[in-house]
């Protein structure tokens, strides 16, 4: 299969995103637009509360909303997708655990729902045990510890 060639700008977009979306959700960041807002406010009286005064601060205030929207959203995506794949890891790790919840993400919303209402069956199944230690799954992690201990011991030995 044939790699895509990528553009030399998405690197340097990435790193530059990256960048400024760490910056903006620093304390100093915080603290320079108050100081901005602060500077507007004081200058109010000199530009005699004009509407070209508050255009000013209408104008910085929607361009800089607009591009936080992407970023915001870039960042919510790139920390969504690390989160599936580290829970998809999870997953196709853990003895007895269904690979069908591997990129359960893609599913249809109906599909979602199916799948909801058979973990809401075992949710009550669960609470109808007398105590939360006879809960099947406490049974097997303890099962699995052991099991992986005894792993580990003859891999020692060997």
């Amino acid at each position: 299969m044939a790699r895509r060639k990528r553009s030399a700008t998405i690197p340097i977009l990435e790193r530059f995103s990256t960048v400024v979306t760490r910056w903006t959700g620093t304390s100093t960041a915080f603290a320079v637009a108050c100081g901005i807002v602060l500077v507007w406010v004081v200058t109010g009286p000199l530009f005699g509360y004009s509407d070209t005064w508050q255009l000013v601060i209408n104008t910085g205030t929607t361009i800089v909303t607009f591009l936080m929207v992407f970023l915001i959203q870039r960042t919510q995506n790139k920390d969504s997708l690390a989160l599936h794949l580290k829970l998809n890891e999870l997953v196709a790790a853990v003895n007895g655990a269904s690979n069908r919840l591997i990129d359960i993400e893609d599913l249809s919303e109906q599909e979602l729902l199916a799948l909801r209402e058979f973990y809401s069956r075992l949710v009550t199944m669960a609470r109808r045990d007398d105590s939360l230690t006879q809960s099947h799954s406490i049974e097997e992690a303890e099962e699995r510890h052991s099991a992986k201990l005894a792993t580990r011991k003859r891999s020692r030995k060997g």
